[in-house]
């Protein structure tokens, strides 16, 4: 990416989106970077999701399809986007102000990384009993295997694939691992590059589904690994190694 201008896609998936999607794409349009391209896939809303992307223009791609999950529609995003290096952002998610900043340094300094992610801060609604919403951290800021955090070379892609259309969650841990797999080199860094927003209508709040496609996840990681070995599993790079620092950061488990 040395001496060019890299031309990122954000690809954001929105199902009923119209609680949290401006205050999404504006953290976005506010990195002041060009050349980017916002695309919005509606995964099948019947709310105003529609029509808050409108108010962007031109600014933000809008795409509609029958809803099909998460993972369907950052593929169909993936399909659409013309961009070298690839970003993610959930529609009820925040990047933070220098994440394009600071993600885009690593990528210009080191040519052979393929991904660089970040960490993120949780946030949490607080109830206040009126239309304001307020949102407070809880937790350190952890390096989550969370796509938002994240920046990826679009080549990356032809090496580790799309997203498992089949799981309902979890798509994104299922992508890093198998790009773990894959020895890609991966970077990490502890400046916090994206918000996450707890609130009632997460789609993980369902804590039995979310642990159960999270051990799905696991699962194929591990047949994987023994196709391609005789006894067990190919063992993997710990994640802190990928830290810049090698420095061992943020709360146990947060990264698997």
């Amino acid at each position: 990416m040395i001496g060019e201008q890299p031309f990122i896609s954000v690809i954001i998936p929105a199902y009923n989106a119209e609680k949290y999607l401006d205050e999404a794409l504006q953290s976005i349009i506010n990195q002041h970077y060009t050349p980017m391209e916002i695309i919005v896939v509606d995964d099948g809303s019947t709310d105003n999701t529609a029509e808050i992307v409108a108010e962007y223009g031109t600014r933000v791609r809008y795409v509609y399809q029958k809803n099909n999950g998460p993972p369907a529609a950052r593929n169909k995003g993936l399909g659409l986007a013309q961009g070298n290096v690839i970003a993610f952002l959930d529609s009820d998610d925040l990047w933070s102000e220098k994440k394009l900043e600071r993600q885009l340094k690593r990528l210009a300094d080191k040519p052979y990384i393929e991904v660089v992610i970040g960490h993120t801060q949780r946030i949490r609604l607080l109830e206040s009993g009126d239309d304001h919403q307020k949102f407070v951290p809880f937790l350190p800021s952890q390096p989550m295997l969370s796509l938002g955090s994240a920046l990826i070379r679009r080549r990356a892609f032809t090496q580790v694939g799309i997203f498992d259309e089949s799981l309902l969650f979890s798509d994104d841990i299922d992508w890093f691992l198998r790009a773990r797999e894959e020895e890609i080199a991966i970077t990490i860094h502890r400046d916090i590059t994206q918000y996450y927003r707890k609130h009632n209508h997460n789609i993980t709040n369902d804590r039995r589904l979310d642990l159960k496609y999270q051990m799905i996840v696991y699962k194929k990681s591990i047949t994987r690994r023994r196709m391609q070995t005789v006894g067990s599993p190919k063992p993997l790079k710990n994640w802190t190694d990928f830290y810049e620092t090698g420095e061992v950061y943020g709360e146990t488990g947060a990264l698997k």
